[in-house]
């Protein structure tokens, strides 16, 4: 039986979502998609994931905010789930920013469907 890496996907556009969603079901990987940084942290309270694909601009609850709240929970698991941001911004932080507030890795937008399987995998292997 293969065990599937759940992956919780916040980002508020449906299109990226599904996108992401399409691609990473195909590769065999469980999605949960949200909307804002708050429905990450109500999920979070519910189940387990292996990898959060975080938006970095959402409304009610961004993703830099939602992350340090992770980093934060008293779950060691939770808090330590790998975290890689998804910005159309990517120029406006450095790799330093996204690392000092507790994101892992980044990827830009528009995204690149192959570097988003292969960051996937990284942090779920």
């Amino acid at each position: 039986m293969i065990i599937m890496k759940k992956i919780l996907v916040a980002e508020d556009s449906s299109v990226i979502q599904n996108l992401t969603k399409k691609i990473l079901t195909l590769q065999n990987f469980q999605i949960t998609s949200v909307k804002n940084g708050e429905q990450v942290l109500q999920k979070l309270d519910e189940e387990s994931f292996d990898l959060i694909l975080m938006d970095i601009n959402m409304p009610v609850m961004d993703g830099i905010e939602c992350t340090k709240k992770v980093r934060n929970l008293s779950d060691e698991a939770k808090k330590n789930i790998p975290i890689v941001a998804i910005t159309g911004n990517a120029r406006n932080y450095t790799m330093e920013e996204f690392l000092a507030n507790g994101i892992n890795d980044f990827i830009p937008k528009p995204l690149n469907f192959d570097q988003l399987v292969e960051k996937v995998r990284k942090y779920t292997s």
